[in-house]
């Protein structure tokens, strides 16, 4: 087999960097449209929950229709790329409807489906026997992607708002293209099955061990989106303007380094131990919240940015687990269903807490999403006995 370029590594990570941005253009500019529009700070949960809806309505269509499997992976990236794109203008031009603008974010959802699990799927054509510590570059993508509308708008702050989401559009569609120039179609097929395989879905819970990585990921997830929702709600109580856009874009942008040093980490000690350690850490900074949100800046900021890091590292590890202890020939639809149910929970976490938010401090409501944490970790606990399995898929 001929040897894998070296370009085609940072090239699917650049493309799905550029593509993952779409996924909070909106959120970035909510405090601008709150003075324009006179929205309430709970609308930004409900537009992230219309994208989560979308991306498991569209996650579940990819996959019953095995549309990457049919068609090649790099023109459904650049399709759904420019889609996502278009998706974002249009939310753009009717952003005073707010109805219209969560259907603009759902169905940019949609498309996200076939961003990230596609990229993820190309990674595993070129890369069969090292996805592991190619899923930690992927994710940490995924990561400072989500994160770089926050940036684009510090960058951006002398600009109108519009900018930012101009700017998101431009850079996903530039993603889909350069992935489709730069990389060739892969030198071998994955073998995984046309369908979602819905009988081998059972090993969710009859496997041992796809049932402890499965849940640990649920717990995750809990987690992961409704702090990247809040963050920028936490750190409006130190910063405005340029300074709390920086602040966001760093806190959930720094997740991305989580993300590949687990990677790198659990090539020594295995991801079973470097996903539960993570978790830990972050239900960790759950806890310490009614403290250190009211502590000097310096602290706060280290304890956020530690949260930063450990709340997005553990996820590739929940995925490599799960893909490397899921039947062989199901691989896909486990995965599939763990995604949908895992965004699923996001969205009621989501929901939950921008709610709970009107009424309550946030120093009072960050610690109960240690609850993730916490189940995840006992769900983990088998797999730590397990002797640790090196990364290869």
């Amino acid at each position: 087999m001929t040897q894998t370029p070296r370009h085609v590594l940072p090239i699917i990570v650049l493309a799905q960097f550029a593509g993952t941005s779409l996924w909070f253009a909106v959120n970035a500019v909510m405090p601008d449209l709150q003075i324009q529009m006179g929205w309430p700070a709970s609308d930004v949960g409900r537009l992230t929950s219309a994208l989560q809806l979308g991306f498991i309505a569209g996650t579940l269509v990819f996959a019953v229709l095995a549309i990457a499997d049919r068609f090649s992976s790099r023109w459904v990236f650049l399709i759904c790329s420019l889609a996502g794109s278009m998706c974002t203008l249009g939310a753009l031009a009717q952003v005073d409807d707010f109805l219209a603008l969560l259907m603009w974010r759902a169905t940019t959802g949609f498309f996200l489906a076939g961003i990230y699990p596609v990229g993820m799927k190309i990674a595993s054509q070129w890369f069969p026997k090292g996805l592991g510590v190619a899923l930690g570059w992927l994710v940490g993508a995924l990561v400072l992607g989500s994160a770089s509308a926050h940036g684009i708008r510090a960058l951006s702050s002398q600009l109108p708002w519009s900018t930012v989401m101009l700017s998101v559009a431009g850079l996903a569609a530039a993603g889909g293209l350069i992935l489709y120039v730069l990389i060739p179609e892969p030198p071998q097929k994955t073998t995984q099955a046309k369908q979602l395989q819905w009988q081998a879905l059972a090993s969710l819970w009859t496997d041992w061990r796809v049932r402890s990585s499965v849940l640990g990921y649920f717990g995750h997830m809990w987690e992961l989106y409704t702090l990247w929702v809040l963050a920028p709600l936490i750190l409006a109580t130190r910063f405005e303007g340029t300074q709390l856009s920086m602040a966001a874009f760093s806190v959930i942008g720094v997740g991305a380094l989580g993300c590949i040093l687990g990677g790198l980490g659990a090539k020594r000690w295995g991801s079973a131990k470097v996903a539960t350690l993570l978790l830990g850490i972050s239900g960790m900074c759950c806890l310490l919240a009614p403290w250190l949100m009211f502590a000097p800046l310096e602290w706060m900021m280290a304890w956020l940015l530690v949260w930063g890091v450990t709340v997005a590292g553990d996820s590739p590890q929940f995925l490599t687990l799960t893909a490397s202890n899921a039947p062989p020939h199901a691989v896909g639809s486990v995965l599939t269903l763990t995604n949908c149910i895992g965004f699923g929970i996001s969205i009621v976490s989501i929901e939950l807490f921008t709610h709970l938010a009107k009424w309550h401090d946030l120093s009072t409501l960050l610690p109960w999403l240690g609850l993730g944490p916490l189940l995840g970790i006992w769900a983990m606990w088998p797999l730590l006995k397990k002797p640790a399995q090196p990364l290869g898929r």
